[in-house]
Parts: C-alpha cells; structure tokens; sequence
C-alpha cells in the first residue's frame, strides 16, 4: 500500500488510537492551565475557555476509547488483559472518567452560574498524572518504550 493510500490510514490496526489520543491530552491539559490562570485572574472569559476545553475533552475520550478496544482486539488479537495493557486500559477508563467528571463541574458552573467545587484542583491534578502514566504505558505497547 502507499502511504497516501487512504485505505492505509482508515485500515491501519493500531493507527487511530494513536493518533486520536492526543486531542483529549491536549485539550485537558490546556483546559486545566486556563482554568488555573482564570482562578488567578478572575477571567470570566478564560473559565470559558477552560470549559470549552474540558468539554471537549471528555468528548475527545469517547472514540479514543472505542479504538483503544478495536486496537486491543485487532492489533493485538483479543491478547489476555494481564500486565501492561491490563493497567493501559484501567487507567486510560479512568482517566477518562475523570475528565467527564471535571467537564460535569465547569459545566454546571457555566450554565447554571454554580461555584466551581475547590477539590477540583485535586481530581485536575490526579487525572494529569494518571494520563501521564497512561501514556507512559502506551508507549510500551506500541514498541516507543521497548
């Protein structure tokens, strides 16, 4: 196949994922930093921004999580969840359910003018840490980390 062949990118085992996983990345960590930089200047228009971001996000996570599955079952053919990938998946479910529950939060206070609860920092900082390790197990998967 060419590598301008289309069928190369939509058939390819593995490649979705692994490019779908950088939106949701992206937009929670620049999500969490607008949200933090509009907690410092009390900006009504960067909490917006941060919203915006974080929806997004939790969105971006629901194909990411379709083709982590079809990625599991193709590319790695069904392989028992044990070990790394076993912790790939617990953590990226987590992570993502993390994410839905931040964008909950900037949601109702967007919408219904409600306070942002001060324990978010707290779930922010645990859902870009478990993404880091996420990606870290990710990486060993896909043969980056060997």
């Amino acid at each position: 196949m060419s590598p301008f062949d289309p069928r190369s990118v939509i058939l390819a085992k593995h490649a979705q994922h692994v490019v779908l996983i950088h939106f949701p990345i992206a937009l929670c960590m620049v999500g969490v930093a607008f949200d933090f930089v509009a907690l410092r200047t009390r900006n009504a228009t960067l909490a917006a921004v941060a919203y915006y971001n974080l929806v997004v996000a939790a969105v971006a996570t629901l194909p990411v999580l379709l083709t982590g599955i079809l990625a599991w079952r193709f590319a790695l053919e069904g392989a028992a969840l044990k070990g790394i990938l076993l912790y790939h998946l617990l953590s990226g479910v987590t992570v993502s359910a993390l994410i839905w529950i931040v964008a909950r939060w900037h949601h109702r206070a967007q919408r219904k003018g409600a306070a942002l609860p001060p324990y978010r920092w707290a779930v922010q900082i645990s859902a870009l840490l478990l993404m880091g390790l996420t990606a870290h197990l990710g990486g060993f998967l896909s043969g980056v980390n060997a």
